[in-house]
């Protein structure tokens, strides 16, 4: 029988190697920029367009239960740090803007919705599972990475930490 410690260091060793070859964005890098169509009415919206503002950058699906789950959590959250220059941005792997039209409509959601591409997945390193998403402070630059669900606790205590 392998020794625990042995079995968390290669956990860890494993984990580190697969975000070195999928090239996944880190902490503190820049956030990329992109230039992206509302869900709601196709115009473009620009990175630029959220300069000096705390974001969260989330890629999701409308078919992806663990994201449906966050959207309850993530309008909680645009709705009380919205005063503070803060954003909730959700950048949707769906191929077409009509259901996440139909989805945002349903749902009531109170942030931007994207059309995310294939480049964009790839400038924030490699988006590999959904959902995923990005703290991003005032400054642009990219803090903390999520992968799956994290519930409201964890992304409000980030969230507060960027902040101050």
């Amino acid at each position: 029988m392998k020794h625990p410690d042995n079995m968390k260091l290669r956990a860890i060793m494993l984990t580190l190697v697969f975000l070195f070859l999928t090239g996944v964005a880190q902490a503190n890098t820049r956030m990329p920029a992109f230039s992206l169509a509302s869900a709601v009415d196709g115009e473009t919206v620009d990175s630029s367009s959220f300069r000096g503002m705390a974001l969260l950058v989330t890629f999701f699906a409308t078919y992806c239960p663990p994201c449906r789950l966050e959207v309850n959590e993530l309008k909680e959250l645009q709705k009380e740090y919205a005063v503070n220059q803060f954003s909730v941005v959700a950048l949707s792997m769906d191929r077409g803007s009509k259901g996440v039209a139909n989805f945002m409509e349903e749902r009531s959601i109170n942030y931007p919705v994207l059309m995310a591409t294939m480049q964009t997945s790839n400038d924030f390193g490699g988006v590999m599972s959904i959902p995923s998403a990005f703290l991003v402070n005032r400054d642009g630059d990219v803090v903390k990475r999520y992968m799956g669900y994290v519930g409201r606790d964890i992304f409000e205590k980030d969230i507060k930490s960027v902040l101050k």
